[in-house]
């Protein structure tokens, strides 16, 4: 997956990452037997895009398709060949975010499904405080400040799957969170003095999950690594999908995953980490912040 979910929490948590796995071996596959992927397309009667789309993980699969192209990458091994078909149906499984269709942008899906199969998420926000850490009113006060000509079911709908999404973070197989917000995300006002209060009352309460390392990176600091603005890092268990990044802009995103551009973002949240106060002393902050509320 360039620019441009098993393990997962609730049914089709995993897909998105297990199309990320069918795809990753059918270009593997192909690759090897030096097939074009103009061929594979023709071979299927779709176009070379089609194949590419297949490939990054974006597309849904059908089981036919991934037959006729295991028979020209030359796989006949029945084992080989049930293993794979068995991923299309695992990846073709609808994630519980799709009832959210009607509000959630398609190129966002693909996001809530990979932050759901995730063992580890990392975060660097700066414009407000992450949706994993909002509360029910601060999230209110986000999304229709985004969304002002929104209706209030369209708002409301938002809002909860914001909610639904921070379940994760409880769940069996919660993953880690470690969340790096600048002071400026903290200080910035959504809603009015209680909305604020309560949200900073709650970021103290969420920092001292087990799995969950909370830091704030203060003004005092000045210039910082995090100087691109807010992304996010995302490790999962299956050692055949590589970590991705994701930015989040406008009217769409970016994923990455190639090894130096990932290491880049690493390189970035790492310094972050060390320059702010650690977790004990970022509470204090919090608890500062809360007092001139």
């Amino acid at each position: 997956m360039t620019a441009g979910e098993s393990w997962a929490q609730g049914p089709g948590g995993g897909s998105v990452v297990r199309r990320i796995l069918l795809g990753s071996q059918l270009r593997r596959l192909r690759e090897s037997r030096g097939i074009t992927r103009e061929a594979a397309g023709y071979s299927i009667r779709a176009s070379e895009s089609k194949i590419s789309r297949m490939e990054l993980g974006r597309v849904s699969f059908k089981a036919r398709d991934v037959e006729d192209l295991l028979t020209l990458y030359g796989v006949a091994d029945e084992t080989e060949r049930e293993a794979l078909l068995a991923l299309v149906k695992e990846a073709n499984v609808a994630g519980w975010w799709q009832r959210y269709g009607d509000v959630l942008p398609g190129w966002f899906q693909t996001y809530v499904g990979l932050e759901a199969a995730a063992s580890l998420i990392r975060i660097y926000e700066v414009q407000f405080v992450h949706g994993l850490l909002q509360t029910e009113s601060y999230a209110h006060a986000v999304v229709t400040r985004g969304t002002p000509d929104a209706p209030k079911d369209d708002v409301d709908r938002r809002v909860a799957l914001r909610l639904e999404r921070q379940k994760v973070l409880v769940s069996e197989r919660a993953p880690h969170l470690h969340a790096v917000l600048d002071e400026a995300a903290l200080r910035r006002p959504y809603g009015d003095r209680a909305v604020m209060q309560g949200q900073l009352k709650h970021l103290i309460e969420i920092s001292e999950m087990p799995n969950v390392t909370l830091q704030v990176m203060p003004f005092s600091f000045g210039g910082h690594s995090g100087e691109s603005g807010a992304f996010t890092l995302l490790r999962f268990p299956e050692s055949d999908v590589s970590d991705i990044v994701y930015l989040e802009q406008l009217t769409s995103a970016l994923y990455l995953d190639k090894r130096e551009e990932v290491a880049q973002y690493e390189r970035a949240l790492h310094r972050l980490q060390e320059d702010s106060p650690d977790s004990a002393e970022s509470r204090d902050v919090l608890r500062g912040l809360l007092q001139l509320t």
